[in-house]
């Protein structure tokens, strides 16, 4: 499988924030900016694979500023690492004050997705290539994150054996 550039997973979207967007706090609703990272780094997925995928983990969201009604949102997502038939996806995402112009990155979220064949099965994905020193640091420091996300996901394992899977009221 021939390895793709890292620039060929990039895609940008940009929204306004609307009053129907915002919470109590008159900031952007959290799932609502969730709701966009997952959309955009999806589709960042299928540049790399051109294959069904699905969202595997939600690594981290960061929420660093908030987003208020008078910004606009800008989000800029691309694969930064893969495995066998997994993608690592970064997902930048920056407010504008549309008054003043003034830019700050109000967000940042890593995601994983597999791939899958036509019978839903792990399907193999092209390595990616970094070209800028933004790409080659997040590049390099993905296989912290693997082990990290690996770790993480066998302690869930172990404590989702604790959890009850009935709600008290039945």
């Amino acid at each position: 499988m021939q390895p793709k550039f890292i620039r060929e997973t990039r895609c940008f979207k940009v929204s306004r924030v609307f009053p129907t967007d915002v919470n109590n706090h008159n900031t952007l609703f959290g799932g609502k900016l969730m709701s966009y990272i997952d959309d955009i780094a999806s589709i960042s997925v299928a540049k790399l694979c051109r294959c069904s995928a699905v969202t595997a983990s939600t690594d981290s969201v960061d929420f660093l500023y908030p987003i208020r009604p008078s910004d606009s949102v800008s989000m800029e997502s691309f694969i930064t690492h893969t495995g066998t038939s997994s993608m690592e996806v970064f997902v930048k995402v920056i407010c504008e004050d549309m008054n003043s112009g003034e830019r700050k990155i109000a967000a940042t979220a890593f995601l994983t997705f597999v791939a899958l064949d036509d019978e839903g099965h792990p399907s193999p994905v092209p390595q990616v290539i970094p070209e800028t020193e933004e790409e080659r640091k997040l590049f390099e420091t993905a296989e912290y994150r693997t082990r990290m996300r690996k770790h993480r996901r066998e302690e869930s394992k172990k404590f989702a054996d604790y959890l009850l899977t009935k709600f008290p009221w039945e």
